[in-house]
């Protein structure tokens, strides 16, 4: 992207600041982004804690983690429509605006329930930044440099939920609780006021409609689903969980539809001709793995293994975590590198494969398992998953055309979310399911087969990742060039 050399002007000549710098920008965006994403999972290593102290069962208390990534799966579907409409420091200002509110809302609750709705609210924030910061950096960023600006995405989107559990534990140990949200609205209130002063991005926007229908129906089939795939675990909820599921399929087949029709018209709320190109649809299914791995059975399964099979507390299970979120942290910008020279496919082989065989031994190492294997396992989990990431990401997005950057974006963190949210809710069911504890608490027993699930899901990743082509020679695309728009 080019820079101007002072201040612009605006289509109504009014004089705007300068713009930033493209690394202040994706600096900026970056670091709320990992924030906001931190707290994803910050919680999953106080869950148990939770669930005793509020007097809810594993399998609600799980919401906290699961109830955030429904509602990012909700809300991500309009950030196309959103980053056509509005500016980019407008959506940075209002995504960050969203998630301190949601963040006080969680830190004063005095329930579960007014809990959870802090949580959903800190969401609405989190699924703007995400598809922003992907979208910003496919427009300033070169395309032979993406894959190692999408590895320091990566360590975003992917480190921040690993050592979410570890962050979390080490704060529930020395403050409690609520100082997991009171520390974090400091970082929240602190880049709110560093937007204001100095996030200034040159951008066009254009004037589309919102179709309030495909947000309903994008809302009821995404929630549906998971929430009726969660529910089984607890014999039924509101709704039966047949009738959940039904519900949430059904509304996800009109949603579909309706955006086939308003792309005729040049105003879908989420564009899907997106999924037309084959490299951006493979790319997108192994994400989908990829996530169900991460967020449902690292994040949140491992957690509940290691206090209550292994007996170890918040503090100890959150840093047994550590060394594996350090390791993807570690790897992602070298494999976004990697990626650059040669290509997805030499990377996604051997990362779904170490994966697989995480999740098989996560299985069978027992309830007498030394703390040191399961770091040991978990840094292999992790590092796998840090091979694949950030090639996904690049391959998906890199194969489509400018003007569906911010749909692709929109439509791989949707779903990124939504199999994170469905691994949590599926294997928490499996593992209370299987447990042989009257309550239906995770035991051993029952979390020995939810991770034989993942593993198997795991294996279905090989499957997928033997599909991508053998990396040839790239074209280099040149840096695109902003016609001078007004400031965001």
């Amino acid at each position: 992207m080019s820079e101007t050399a002072g201040p612009t002007s605006d289509h109504t000549g009014r004089r705007t600041a300068m713009p930033s710098s493209p690394g202040l920008i994706i600096g900026v965006m970056v670091v709320a982004a990992f924030v906001m994403i931190l707290n994803e999972t910050i919680v999953s290593i106080a869950l148990p804690h939770l669930a005793r102290e509020m007097d809810v069962d594993t399998t609600t208390v799980q919401w906290l983690i699961s109830g955030f990534l429904v509602t990012m799966a909700v809300v991500i579907p309009t950030t196309g429509f959103l980053l056509e409409r509005f500016t980019p420091r407008q959506v940075f200002l209002v995504a960050i605006s969203s998630f301190a509110a949601g963040t006080l809302l969680a830190a004063v609750s005095m329930g579960f329930p007014a809990l959870l709705i802090g949580r959903m609210v800190q969401a609405c924030g989190t699924a703007v930044m995400i598809p922003l910061v992907m979208t910003s950096v496919m427009k300033l960023i070169p395309a032979d440099r993406r894959g190692a600006m999408m590895g320091t995405i990566s360590i975003v989107i992917g480190v921040a939920p690993a050592i979410g559990p570890t962050v979390g534990g080490a704060v529930l140990a020395l403050l409690g609780w609520r100082w997991m949200f009171w520390l974090v609205l400091v970082l929240a209130v602190a880049l709110l006021g560093f937007g204001i002063a100095r996030l200034h991005v040159p951008t066009t926007t254009r004037k589309t409609p919102l179709d309030l229908l495909s947000v309903g129906l994008s809302a009821v089939g995404f929630a549906g689903f998971v929430y009726g795939l969660s529910s089984i675990g607890q014999g039924g909820g509101i709704l039966p969980p047949w009738a959940s599921i039904a519900i949430g399929v059904a509304s996800l087949c009109v949603f579909v539809w309706r955006q086939r029709r308003l792309q005729a018209e040049n105003r879908p709320l989420l564009d899907l001709r997106t999924l037309n190109q084959a490299r951006y649809r493979l790319a997108l299914i192994l994400s989908l793995l990829v996530f169900m791995a991460l967020l449902g059975a690292g994040a949140i399964l491992l957690p509940i293994y290691l206090q209550n099979v292994l007996g170890h507390g918040t503090l100890a299970a959150g840093l047994a975590l550590l060394p594996g979120g350090l390791t993807m942290a570690a790897i992602a910008r070298p494999v976004g590198m990697l990626y650059d020279r040669i290509g997805a496919r030499p990377l996604v082989i051997p990362g779904a494969v170490g994966m697989t065989g995480a999740l098989t031994l996560l299985a069978v190492l027992g309830a007498s398992a030394p703390l040191g294997a399961v770091i040991a396992t978990h840094v292999l989990l992790m590092s796998s998953l840090g091979m694949m990431m950030t090639p996904l990401m690049t391959d998906a997005l890199g194969s489509l055309s400018d003007d569906l950057y911010s749909h692709g974006s929109a439509l791989l963190a949707t779903l990124q979310q939504v199999a994170g949210a469905l691994g949590g809710a599926v294997f928490v069911s499996v593992a209370a399911l299987a447990s042989l504890h009257p309550a239906g608490t995770p035991d051993a027993a029952g979390l020995r087969v939810a991770f034989f699930v993942a593993a198997g899901i795991g294996a279905l990743g090989i499957v997928v990742s033997l599909l991508f082509k053998r990396p040839g020679v790239r074209p280099v695309e040149p840096a695109p060039v902003v016609d001078g728009g007004r400031e965001g």
